[in-house]
Parts: structure tokens; C-alpha cells; sequence
């Protein structure tokens, strides 16, 4: 059976979301960067559950938590 990309890490904010998906396209590595937020409930959701997240196939969830903790190292 197939396997069907999943939700790999949970992002705090769309500077930290756009600098790893950046990271991601430069190491080849497949993803969907997905937000949380809806106009309709003015960003409620992202208050709660942080600004969105990472979607990938399982293959590569170590490497995108590689890239991920190496990215905050950096600041």
C-alpha cells in the first residue's frame, strides 16, 4: 500500500514556516506547507494550535526534523 503524506511538525509562525520550506525545496525534499489560518474566524485557530504545518511523507519526517532543529540552532 501506498503511503499517504503526513503532518510532521507543527510550525510557531510564517517566518519559521517559510525558512524551512525553503530549506525543504533546497535538499529536494517533497512537502505541503499548510496554515491554519481562516479569514472567516480572524487567525483563532492559529492562536491555539500554532501558525500551520508541515505535510510529507513519512520517508522523510527525519530529515525535515533534522533541518528543522538545525534551523533553530541558528537563531
Amino acid at each position: 500500500m501506498k503511503e499517504l503524506p503526513r503532518k510532521i511538525i507543527i510550525l510557531n509562525n510564517e517566518v519559521e514556516a517559510r525558512i524551512l520550506s525553503s530549506m525543504l525545496n533546497e535538499n529536494g525534499i517533497p512537502h505541503i506547507l499548510k496554515s491554519y489560518h481562516d479569514s472567516a474566524l480572524d487567525g483563532v485557530f492559529q492562536l491555539q494550535k500554532g501558525w500551520g504545518y508541515i505535510e510529507a511523507l513519512p520517508e522523510y519526517e527525519e530529515r525535515i526534523l533534522e533541518l528543522y532543529r538545525a534551523m533553530i540552532n541558528e537563531k
